[in-house]
């Protein structure tokens, strides 16, 4: 039997990377897509609560499901997982994002929060993002390392509690050197809210910011990415600062 891949993203289920990772994962095997029916990046782990969620189906061909939720990434993982494969998946991707996913995005990303979810519920998970924000971008010099990434997880598998953010830069297919396993560089957002003036006159807040990562170490995920490579990062969820413990535990004595 084939194996069973769940596919869903964050820039929603017209996006072009999502359908270059139908493609790519529909050489290993059966496919199910869920994904937003619209954007939802920036959703993270957040999930749909307070509504019901509706699920249209977009199209069935061949190997390949394709549903479209109103909700955010996780309930996609999640309502796809109990009521829309037809068995266990054997493995989850999410992508592939237009845009960047490394470094302190991974805390924001919807690509990534549904990752970490399939991840939290037992799954094999990778997220796939490519350094291109536009609509249009050229997926193609991604395809060969999503498909050794994908043939060596389903192959060897993952630790567990183990997914992988993958970052793809944007540059010709020539001119990405390989793959680079590597750690989070530490980086933040310098977040501001662009004050404007609606029509009628009343006030609202566009939030604005600066990507902020001078001087990464060079086993970071950014500095593989500058310097031509695809960056793989092992993550969790276990958010605990294990190194802290016991100064911790003495400071609360």
């Amino acid at each position: 039997m084939r194996p069973l891949i769940l596919i869903t993203n964050d820039d929603g289920v017209a996006a072009k990377g999502l359908g270059t990772l139908c493609e790519v994962a529909g050489e290993f095997g059966d496919v199910v897509v869920m994904a937003p029916e619209r954007n939802a990046s920036g959703k993270g782990l957040s999930l749909t609560s307070e509504r019901p969620l509706r699920v249209y189906e977009v199209r069935k061909d061949g190997g390949i499901s394709v549903y479209a939720c109103d909700g955010t990434p996780v309930d996609c993982v999640k309502l796809a997982v109990e009521h829309f494969c037809p068995r266990k998946p054997d493995l989850i991707l999410s992508g592939i994002n237009h845009g960047s996913n490394s470094s302190i995005n991974v805390l924001y990303s919807g690509t990534m929060g549904a990752v970490i979810e399939a991840s939290v519920m037992g799954f094999c998970a990778i997220g796939f993002s490519l350094l291109n924000h536009s609509h249009e971008a050229d997926f193609e010099p991604s395809v060969p390392y999503v498909r050794h990434i994908i043939d060596r997880v389903l192959v060897q598998g993952l630790p567990e509690g183990v997914s992988l953010n993958v970052n793809i830069p944007r540059l010709p297919a020539a001119d990405i050197k390989g793959i680079r396993v590597c750690c989070e560089a530490k980086a933040m957002w310098k977040d501001s809210f662009e004050k404007r003036v609606d029509p009628i006159g009343r006030p609202y807040y566009w939030l604005t910011g600066k990507f902020l990562c001078d001087n990464p170490p060079s086993d970071s995920d950014e500095t593989a990415l500058r310097e031509g490579y695809v960056s793989v990062v092992p993550i969790h969820s276990d958010y605990t600062h294990y190194a802290a413990i016991d100064k911790i535990n003495n400071m609360m004595q």
